[in-house]
């Protein structure tokens, strides 16, 4: 089942780890020790990223490493994109406004 994206960002742990990820692949054993959660809650929220595509998991030997899937985040970035515009055309036309009652 794949899950909204942005419900999965939504969770500051989730997007602690995403931070953790861009820098380098880990497992959840070393996520864990980054936060004050068990095994199987650091899993849960892995498995929240990945029905979401935002992480990709790779294994090595016995061990599962997780990625940050950056395609995943540019799209997100893009979509996020025609917001940033929409508020910078307000910001504009808000400064006019008050230039003018000046």
């Amino acid at each position: 089942m794949k899950r909204d994206v942005f419900q999965a960002l939504a969770d500051p742990t989730r997007r602690a780890i995403i931070l953790l990820l861009a820098a380098q692949a880990m497992t959840p054993n070393a996520l864990a020790k980054e936060f004050d959660l068990t095994r199987q809650g650091v899993s849960k929220h892995l498995k929240m990223l990945a029905e979401c595509e935002l992480l990709v998991q790779r294994k090595s030997g016995r061990e599962v490493y997780y990625h940050l899937e950056s395609n995943k985040m540019k799209q997100i970035e893009q979509w996020l994109e025609q917001f940033r515009d929409l508020l910078a055309k307000r910001f504009d036309q808000l400064d006019d406004v008050l230039n003018n009652l000046k």
